[in-house]
């Protein structure tokens, strides 16, 4: 563990004086073709960082953070566009939304006027903040114990604790990993997770719930751009299909890599066919909402469910069976009790 730590310092070290280097040199460049050609060694360097970690968690975070989203922020910046463009006014302010899986809340004009709140029903509303944490704590400390078990557990029930597992562990990282720019700075974030359990359709879970850091950094690189391209030969009714399932394309090619940086295998694109089968199922299901009336829908106590049990199903097929083919959940509980045992040797005897 404190090989790893010391591995870690090195590539977060490299990650700041390289985006130092954007701030202070790339920033002084004409948008476009010289900023880009500028910044190209820190995507190459961003790109290999995560090689050189080999706790999977460390290797999630710093490809998720670095090789996607610092990488994607900054192809943004090299064309002078949000969020690292106009340059903050401090380096620490650049090196945090650059490399932080944060979005600092925009309010608008007529947001800032003096409404009452709308109230909503969601379990974040019932429930204080610490307490939410309190518990999914728990849950993933409980998780992690009835994986020494799986082998006595139905499949079906494994799968069940590795989707809960997941969501649970990637909303806490990515969380945590907002608290310094919170405190330092004072401004509201975006929130990275929504109650993805409360989707009410695939449109809901993937573009207001899931992730909601990936779905803010693909819209401006993917979405829009191709939305842009395709409005020029496709009616009003598929205009935005091409785009949708680009930008799931994406979202599969960048899994892919971080599958590669976990299992350092050769990729078998089921990830990516996953995500192309939500992409193409979100844009029909985009399509469809524009012939069907709201009130000839489906509940949402139906399409939820529906939505939920298609992730799950397709997750089974496609998402998970690399991960466990190839033994990286025997790795991430491991890196969990390596923590507990690393902790502990830290208390006092």
């Amino acid at each position: 563990m404190e090989g790893e730590l010391e591995i870690i310092t090195k590539v977060w070290f490299l990650a700041i004086i390289s985006l130092s280097y954007c701030f202070y040199f790339s920033s002084k460049l004409p948008k476009g073709i010289f900023r880009l050609i500028s910044l190209t060694p820190v995507f190459i360097l961003f790109l290999y960082l995560p090689l050189t970690v080999s706790s999977a968690h460390i290797i999630v975070v710093t490809a998720f953070f670095l090789a996607w989203l610092g990488n994607f922020k900054l192809l943004l910046f090299a064309f002078d566009q949000p969020p690292l463009s106009p340059p903050p006014p401090s380096l620490f302010l650049f090196i945090s939304l650059a490399s932080l899986p944060i979005k600092p809340k925009t309010t608008t004009p007529s947001q800032s006027k003096s409404k009452p709140p709308h109230r909503s029903n969601s379990i974040s509303h019932h429930l204080p903040k610490s307490i939410l944490v309190a518990i999914k704590v728990v849950i993933l400390a409980l998780l992690h114990h009835s994986f020494n078990y799986k082998q006595y557990l139905h499949e079906n029930v494994v799968l069940a604790m590795y989707c809960v597992n997941m969501y649970i562990e990637i909303e806490l990282i990515l969380a945590l990993a907002a608290l310094p720019a919170r405190a330092i700075y004072g401004f509201d974030l975006e929130p990275q997770f929504n109650e993805p359990y409360l989707a009410t359709s695939l449109q809901d879970f993937w573009g207001r719930r899931w992730n909601l850091m990936v779905t803010s950094i693909l819209r401006p690189t993917i979405y829009y751009p191709i939305r842009r391209i395709s409005a020029r030969v496709l009616g009003p009714m598929w205009v935005s299909s091409p785009a949708v399932v680009a930008s799931f394309l994406v979202s599969g090619l960048m899994h892919e890599l971080l599958y590669y940086y976990t299992a350092r295998v050769a990729p078998t694109w089921e990830v990516t066919w996953f995500f192309m089968l939500h992409g193409v199922a979100v844009a029909v299901e985009v399509a469809v909402k524009k012939v069907v009336p709201e009130k000839m829908r489906l509940h949402r106590a139906v399409s939820g469910p529906l939505a939920l049990g298609f992730s799950v199903a397709t997750a089974r097929w496609l998402f998970f069976p690399q991960l466990v083919r190839n033994g990286v959940d025997e790795r991430f509980v491991g890196d969990y009790y390596k923590l507990v045992n690393f902790l502990k040797g830290l208390l006092p005897s």
